[in-house]
């Protein structure tokens, strides 16, 4: 089994929600979520695996904080 597939049948018997994209020529990267967090796990074309995680509050805030974000002000 290709190390893709590995990682996609952990998330799935997890339970665990992700989207599958391709934003580099030699990476096949999923994108998980739980509450409070995203989880980026890149699997190379040579099978290594790269995990980011990021952690946040889940605030909700207002449009005035995308507006900061988009002109960099954040």
């Amino acid at each position: 089994m290709s190390k893709v597939f590995e990682v996609l049948k952990r998330l799935d018997e997890a339970k665990v929600h992700y989207f599958i994209g391709r934003y580099r020529p030699d990476t096949i990267d999923i994108t998980a979520t739980f509450v409070g967090e995203r989880v980026e796990i890149s699997v190379f074309e040579d099978g290594h695996v790269e995990v980011s995680r990021f952690v946040g509050t889940e605030d909700v805030l207002d449009e005035s904080f995308l507006d900061k974000i988009l002109v960099g002000e954040l």
